[in-house]
């Protein structure tokens, strides 16, 4: 259990914060909201969250296994946290029938005790400290509980509340901007990012949800398989563009 905690990998395995980092993430909670749904619709829904699971954890296992940072096995890994966990939310209210506000407040609850447990173990729950085993396992933890709170609050916002989807959309994009602003003239740069990524989730849901449904629901009518579809498509451009750009990158600095 010591190499557990202490075997350290050659670099940080998670992606490189910047402007690409907030667009694909948000990328991501779109389109797992819209491909969830669709799936969940579409086929029996038991079978549907199982796959869902299947391929959740696959591609978490690989991601866990492998020593080294890898941008395609990365965001695949986000993309399949955001299926299975709009999956997970969902379950929750509809087969459980759990009202928005109590998933809402458990998964909240759930991901404060998560970050205090990954506090009290490690001394930090810095995204760039990712570097061992057990800190990545907090870190994919805490990805998922975001998703599923993330996707709670969403349908919170424009269920219960009735603020309706588009509404919900520019809710959560004023307060991720104030976010952040507040970033930049923060120290608590930890603090920001989470929030921040964890409003990034009802964000992105919010938007697939007002292009997906009917009109009769507050959306464009637009379906949830076509909504996601084009934003896999999208993403998986993006992720190309950002693999692409890492390797230009070793390859001036193996020239260099």
């Amino acid at each position: 259990m010591t190499g557990f905690g202490t075997r350290r990998f050659a670099t940080a395995k998670v992606a490189r914060v910047d402007g690409t980092f907030w667009a694909l993430k948000l990328l991501s909670t779109a389109m797992g909201e819209a491909t969830s749904d669709f799936l969940v619709h579409r086929f029996v829904p038991q079978l549907a969250v199982l796959a869902g699971f299947v391929v959740f954890i696959t591609a978490l296992w690989f991601q866990w296994r492998s020593e080294r940072y890898s941008t395609v096995r990365y965001w695949f890994t986000v993309a399949m946290v955001s299926v299975f966990g709009t999956m997970c939310a969902d379950v929750v209210h509809v087969a459980l029938h759990v009202p928005y506000v109590v998933s809402a407040v458990t998964f909240l609850v759930t991901l404060a005790l998560l970050f205090v447990a990954w506090y009290a173990i490690e001394g930090t729950v810095s995204i760039h400290t990712i570097r061992t085993p057990r800190r990545e396992l907090f870190y994919w933890a805490g990805v998922t509980v975001t998703f599923a709170f993330g996707t709670a609050l969403g349908d919170l916002t424009a269920s219960t509340l009735a603020l309706g989807y588009g509404t919900s959309a520019l809710l959560f994009a004023l307060i991720l901007t104030a976010v952040a602003l507040l970033r930049r003239v923060s120290r608590h740069d930890v603090l920001t990012f989470w929030v921040a990524y964890i409003l990034t989730r009802p964000l992105g849901a919010s938007v697939a949800d007002w292009l997906g449904v009917s009109r009769a629901r507050g959306g464009l009518n637009w379906g949830p398989g076509s909504v996601g579809l084009a934003l896999s498509v999208a993403m998986a451009l993006g992720i190309v563009a950002v693999a692409n750009r890492a390797a230009s990158r070793r390859s001036v600095t193996s020239l260099g």
